[in-house]
């Protein structure tokens, strides 16, 4: 019995033990993780500053002055609207949109991969349903992850059904 409690206590002290190096945070071993991962190449390649980020432009959807079409010119304008999202995404200029779920006036957001404003306001011109009138943009410069020039090439990869 008193074999069995020593090797017992022995195994819970041994897997209690701290297996990491001796003065190392977990933030330093974050970092170090980190450091082990980082990718000049496709840093360079993505336009990626230091901080792994870049400038974008944001576009918020919103409600347009001329929503009273009927049906049948809705789902037209709809179809020619997500035609025109598919086309800007191909082209790597349109890196995410998607819709928000509720009713309120914001409808939807795109992102940009573009320098400034005024490109992305020229590829908004180019949106059916702004042309009709059914949606405005709002549009701001947008700092984030330059890792988001992948996402439609892995969206691809989940992707089961084209919309």
């Amino acid at each position: 019995m008193k074999g069995t409690l020593w090797i017992f206590l022995s195994f819970l002290i041994f897997c209690g033990c701290d297996r990491k190096p001796s003065g190392q945070s977990e933030i330093q071993a974050a970092q170090k993780s980190m450091e082990s991962v980082y990718d000049s190449v496709l840093a360079q390649q993505l336009g990626a500053d230091d901080y792994g980020m870049k400038m974008y432009v944001m576009a918020f959807l919103k409600a347009g002055p001329k929503r009273d079409q009927d049906s049948a010119t809705v789902a037209r304008i709809q179809r020619e609207h997500l035609d025109n999202i598919f086309r800007l995404a191909d082209e790597g200029k349109l890196i995410v949109a998607g819709p928000f779920l509720d009713e309120g006036d914001l409808k939807g957001v795109f992102v940009f991969d573009v320098r400034t404003v005024g490109e992305a306001k020229a590829l908004v011109e180019t949106d059916p349903a702004v042309i009709a009138g059914r949606l405005s943009m709002e549009l701001h410069p947008w700092y984030g992850s330059a890792a988001l020039l992948q996402i439609n090439d892995l969206h691809k990869k989940v992707q089961k059904e084209k919309i």
